[in-house]
């Protein structure tokens, strides 16, 4: 008699039961001017989590620039595409699905026929916003990615380019200018030497410039994230993570140069960098070259977030608003395969006697970070335990961290599940933060496989127990002296030595 398989549950039945949860999943169809996309979200939170992502290169904005018309293929291939995603989230069961367009539909002058083809053959509503819309929204997409974001936000669709002043969390100047990447291709196209006064006198309305000057630029948007990966090709960089990827502000002008001689043959071999946005790249970099200057900015960074997630975070409450996003997903990973919910701020607290000292808040939230991380890999083979938690620190879905944050994290997380001072990945690490920040991190691992052994996963060690440092020496402090077994002994030696410091147990 076999027995009988086991039941998957289908995505409808999950997405039911999520709803009833009230945590039900959300869509949001962007139709841009040259893409048409659904993304599906897990539901409305601080940091949302993609379930599902698929895009149509329709192309609505290539008509624009030379007759004001969306093209009719263009049209076919975009209600092609809103016909499978209006199956495709009926299916899901969402909570809610917004259809908004930007600069294509918005500017059309046969926008109406569009937008009734779509009622009509997908049984959808279009939301057209407006530039300002556009503009806010892809700004506090980049507040919710990055929130100490302060510097000015550009956004490069197809049709148009948003630019706006972002200061704590708000949004302030800001101006939605037509001039996109399907119209910097079609002027470079038609007339090369063209293009340079094209951009320049649509950055001449930019009356508030002087409000970016010495911060960074914030760039939104596909052509310019691909110059952002171009430019990780081109000097190695051993992090393959888009946001909050930092370049200098003579990158732009030196990516110029480079897409002026470099063969198209040798673009297609740039990792993740999309074949279809290869024709854009040269205009995306001129424009990017000359916002960075008109501005006055100090450094570039790409931000993965834009205009969806924008839209997601103007719906949630001020107080989700104010949450860490960095801390508020290790949190939720570290409850999900973590062995004790509680255990990582609880170790948190319990280490910030030997570090809390000498840390700025910046360090603390990483170090809180890597407490509530401390757990993850309990179910990995122990020899690969060191490299999971590496692993999830440099290539997990992390925002509102650095890549030089990232390489602290994974030392932290490196020592603490017990790697090893010589291990090959510790060199990749060395390229992304400084020496010093990289042993602060081993101090801060040392600790938590401490704290971890003593404690074996139980509230009352941690609460009966203290670590310190005090007159020249690391104390740990146990009411039950019990606890201090061979393994407690060994590890607490070993931070010692590493620290430079005196180690012991003592009654307390």
């Amino acid at each position: 008699m076999t027995a009988e398989p086991a039941r998957i549950v289908p995505i409808v039945e999950r997405a039911r039961a999520a709803r009833n949860a009230g945590t039900g999943p959300v869509g949001i169809i962007d139709i841009g001017s040259n893409s048409v996309r659904l993304v599906v979200y897990q539901g409305r939170s601080r940091v949302p989590v993609t379930m599902f992502n698929e895009k149509v290169m329709a192309g609505l904005g290539r008509g624009l620039a030379a007759n004001g018309s969306l093209g009719k293929g263009a049209m076919d291939t975009a209600v092609s595409a809103l016909a499978r995603f209006r199956a495709l989230s009926d299916s899901m069961q969402l909570d809610s699905l917004r259809v908004v367009a930007t600069a294509a539909v918005r500017e059309a002058n046969n926008a109406d026929i569009f937008i009734a083809r779509v009622r009509a053959e997908c049984g959808l509503d279009i939301e057209t916003i407006s530039g300002a819309d556009e503009a806010r929204g892809a700004a506090l997409g980049v507040i919710s990615g990055i929130p100490m974001a302060d510097g000015v936000v550009g956004d490069l669709g197809g049709g148009s380019l948003e630019l706006v002043r972002v200061h704590g969390g708000q949004t302030h100047q800001q101006i939605s200018l037509p001039i996109g990447a399907l119209r910097l291709e079609a002027v470079r196209r038609t007339k090369s030497r063209a293009l340079a006064p094209f951009i320049r006198k649509a950055l001449d309305r930019v009356g508030w410039a002087d409000e970016g000057k010495g911060l960074p630029f914030y760039m939104v948007g596909g052509s310019w994230r691909a110059l952002a990966q171009l430019h990780m090709h081109l000097h190695d960089h051993p992090l393959p993570i888009v946001h909050h990827y930092e370049m200098p502000a003579s990158a732009p002008a030196s990516l110029v140069r480079t897409l002026s001689h470099i063969a198209p043959a040798q673009l297609k071999l740039v990792p993740n960098l999309s074949t279809s946005r290869l024709p854009s790249l040269p205009g995306a970099a001129m424009l990017l070259a000359a916002v960075v200057k008109r501005l006055g900015c100090s450094s570039v960074i790409a931000s993965g977030f834009g205009l969806r997630e924008g839209l997601l975070y103007d719906q949630l409450t001020p107080d989700e608003q104010a949450l860490d996003p960095l801390v508020t997903a290790a949190r939720s990973e570290g409850a999900r395969q973590g062995r004790f919910p509680e255990h990582g701020d609880m170790l948190f607290d319990w280490i910030d006697g030997l570090f809390g000292n000498d840390e700025t808040e910046a360090l603390r939230r990483i170090r809180l970070t890597a407490c509530l991380l401390s757990d993850i890999a309990w179910r990995a083979h122990p020899d690969f335990r060191a490299e999971r938690g590496v692993d999830a620190a440099l290539h997990g879905n992390w925002v509102s961290i650095t890549a030089a944050e990232r390489a602290m994290l994974a030392a932290a997380l490196h020592f603490c599940f017990g790697g090893s001072p010589t291990a090959p990945v510790l060199e990749i690490l060395a390229r992304l933060a400084p020496e010093a920040e990289l042993l602060r991190a081993r101090h801060w691992g040392l600790a938590l496989r401490l704290g971890q052994r003593l404690a074996g996963g139980t509230a009352s060690a941690l609460e009966d127990s203290r670590l310190l440092r005090q007159d020249g020496a690391i104390l740990l402090a146990l009411r039950n002296p019990a606890l201090a077994g061979d393994a407690v002994q060994r590890r607490l030696k070993t931070l010692g030595s590493v620290l430079g410091l005196e180690a012991r147990v003592v009654a307390g």
